[in-house]
């Protein structure tokens, strides 16, 4: 696991590091007045949370375009694609869906800060309109059957679906097959031995 770590902190280019320097500060300024993540996570914030949504991106099969990324909190993983993106030149608009206005003050400021490209849409995901996007992501927001709802309404035909899942995954995929049809691919957390990513494709009701 700790080379793992250290092949994906070796991975990060210079420019990126800085970035989310940066936004790793912003979230520790922001956090005692909204927590954007658990206080008890914060002395691991770069591991914990900046990595771990890092990590999803080494996934070569993920589409170019619209990404949006749902309950989107203090902006994991969704505004480190949009970095990311920024640092590669990317084709990548992000779109951060996320319904506590305080929390949407605080991604905006990042965007602005950093000149990202993505917006925030400060509502709750199902009253907006599709978004008709080709990834939707989400990382810690609801068990699996939920999000594929989610997902499916905010997808384009084609699309991936991208969910962080922990230790109860595996029961969490038994419940979503029983009304979902999809094509799974699962890679093991580089930061988190019981956790792994979910890839989804070719999702429709059963």
């Amino acid at each position: 696991m700790g080379d793992k770590i250290e092949d994906l902190v070796n991975s990060v280019s210079r420019e990126t590091s800085a970035m989310l320097a940066t936004y790793s500060d912003m979230i520790r300024r922001w956090n005692p007045a909204i927590n954007l993540v658990s206080k008890q996570s914060v002395g691991e914030l770069f591991e914990r949370h900046i990595l771990d949504s890092f990590q999803i991106l080494s996934n070569p099969l993920i589409p170019l375009g619209r990404w949006v990324d749902l309950g989107s909190g203090g902006g994991l993983p969704g505004l480190v694609v949009a970095i990311d993106a920024k640092d590669k030149s990317i084709d990548r608009h992000v779109v951060l869906v996320e319904s506590d206005q305080r929390k949407a003050t605080f991604l905006r400021e990042v965007i602005r800060t950093l000149d990202l490209d993505a917006v925030v849409i400060a509502d709750r995901i199902e009253a907006i309109e599709p978004l008709s996007s080709p990834v939707v992501s989400a990382r810690a927001l609801a068990p699996l059957a939920e999000l594929c709802g989610f997902a499916q309404r905010h997808l384009v035909s084609g699309g991936m679906a991208i969910f962080h899942k922990g230790g109860s995954r595996a029961a969490e995929i038994d419940q979503a097959r029983a009304v979902w049809n999809f094509d799974l691919v699962e890679i093991p957390s580089v930061t988190s031995p019981e956790s792994a990513i979910l890839y989804l494709r070719s999702l429709r009701h059963v």
